[in-house]
């Protein structure tokens, strides 16, 4: 006798295992139990599908037997398939989250040490300025090319500082020439 059983379960294209358990039942009758089980798939809801139980006689099982599995089986082996493939999704998300999250990390580093050297700059040209030190406060500012966030005050400050350089031909601030 040939059957062509294993062909036609080849034929479904499941991924995993498939478990088949038959029992008889009252007279002429069986309980036929099939489960799909795709150990690949690390999503735990795959253990929540439900076997697919048939019942009928032999003529029944061997009539209707791939009629009734194909469509529910494809679908559980499928959607076993889209869960792993989503939890790998979410493992690859993960891990480009921390990416993502260290590469922040490192940017707010980088702009605090950044800012405190600006602010290490600037609080040095204050004390220079403080002493009438004007030329070496000038040169203490930090630079407005390295701090473009803060390049206008920097502006400012150097303005400020070039007042008390050298008198101006003018500033207002100058003695009056008398005639001769």
């Amino acid at each position: 006798m040939q059957t062509n059983f294993f062909r036609q379960i080849a034929k479904l294209n499941l991924t995993g295992d498939l478990q088949i358990t038959l029992r008889q039942g009252t007279e002429n009758s069986f309980v036929l139990s099939v489960l799909l089980n795709n150990e690949q798939c690390g999503d735990d809801a795959r253990k929540t599908i439900p076997p697919l139980n048939l019942r009928g006689t032999a003529e029944d099982l061997d009539n209707g037997f791939f009629e009734h599995i194909s469509t529910p089986l494809q679908t559980a082996s499928g959607l076993m398939v889209d869960m792993e493939s989503f939890m790998k999704q979410v493992e690859e998300a993960k891990k480009k989250s921390a990416m993502e999250k260290e590469k922040s990390d490192k940017e707010k580093k980088e702009k605090e040490a950044k800012d405190k050297k600006y602010g290490e700059a600037l609080q040095k040209a204050e004390e220079l300025e403080k002493e009438g030190k004007y030329k070496e406060a000038w040169s203490a500012l930090p630079k407005g090319s390295e701090f473009p966030e803060y390049a206008e005050k920097i502006r400012k400050k150097q303005d400020e500082y070039e007042r008390h350089f050298a008198p101006s031909l003018f500033s207002e601030n100058q003695p009056q020439s008398t005639e001769i």
